[in-house]
């Protein structure tokens, strides 16, 4: 019996530790829960949830009710109608499209700006190596996106430049939260166009030369079974089931 209880153990150890989001955060926020479990998010949206751990992602991130954030790059509006019902209707969320970007490309939030229900979200186009926020933001969040920022073409941005315009947006104590999927340690900026990943160390290293301070480095989005060699998007790619980091930097107050 007893060897059978370790094996058993040993079994559910191993199926917990391989799927994403395996060191699930505790005592998640009322109104993150609120937020993940808002009705007015679409299907295609509640469908990736298992992969994306909507949950984790905003219990981590510091945000809370009637807090302004910028978030950049909305896609569809996954995030962003998350970071919406988040900061609730005394707050605001600052979409920030890249002013390079095609008319297809900014189209695909409209269907978040035209719900009502997302009232509290503009969708604004920008340079990010000289992003101007409309007033002082306590969060800027950038999902599954800084790697396409190393890239030629319409995605391209000045990173360093960027997270010093970052730090500026942000009032004192502000928080900068970074997602992406990760590459292998050490590879730098090799896969961000090949594999669509970047090695976290490269966003650790220009963030706080911008100024910033790591103050969290969560796991909370691991997958332990992803070893980085896939692609992530496009055909044949693993999408949301990507190994991905979870960085937080934070303005000194």
């Amino acid at each position: 019996m007893h060897s059978r209880f370790v094996i058993a153990a040993a079994i559910a150890t191993l199926a917990l530790a391989q799927s994403p989001g395996f060191a699930a955060t505790p005592n998640v926020p009322d109104f993150v829960k609120a937020a993940v479990a808002d009705s007015h998010r679409p299907a295609d949206d509640t469908m990736r949830d298992a992969d994306r751990q909507p949950a984790d992602m905003l219990a981590n991130s510091g945000i809370k009710p009637g807090d302004t954030v910028a978030e950049l790059v909305p896609s569809g509006g996954y995030s962003t109608r998350l970071l919406s019902a988040a900061v609730g209707p005394k707050g605001h969320v600052y979409s920030i499209n890249l002013v390079t970007f095609n008319d297809r490309i900014k189209a695909q939030i409209a269907a978040v700006t035209k719900d009502p229900a997302y009232a509290n979200v503009t969708v604004l186009d920008e340079d990010f190596s000289q992003l101007k926020t409309p007033e002082p933001v306590d969060v800027v969040w950038t999902a599954q996106n800084y790697h396409d920022f190393q890239n030629p073409g319409i995605f391209h941005a000045d990173t360093m430049a960027m997270d010093w315009a970052i730090f500026a947006a942000l009032k004192p104590g502000g928080y900068f939260v970074v997602i992406d999927h990760a590459a292998a340690a050490g590879s730098g900026v090799r896969d961000t166009a090949s594999m669509h990943r970047i090695d976290a160390e490269v966003v650790k290293k220009e963030a706080m030369a911008a100024g910033f301070k790591l103050v969290g480095d969560y796991k909370v989005l691991g997958n332990p079974a992803d070893d980085h060699t896939k692609r992530v998007t496009g055909q044949g790619g693993i999408a949301d089931k990507s190994d991905k980091f979870y960085l937080k930097f934070q303005k000194p107050k």
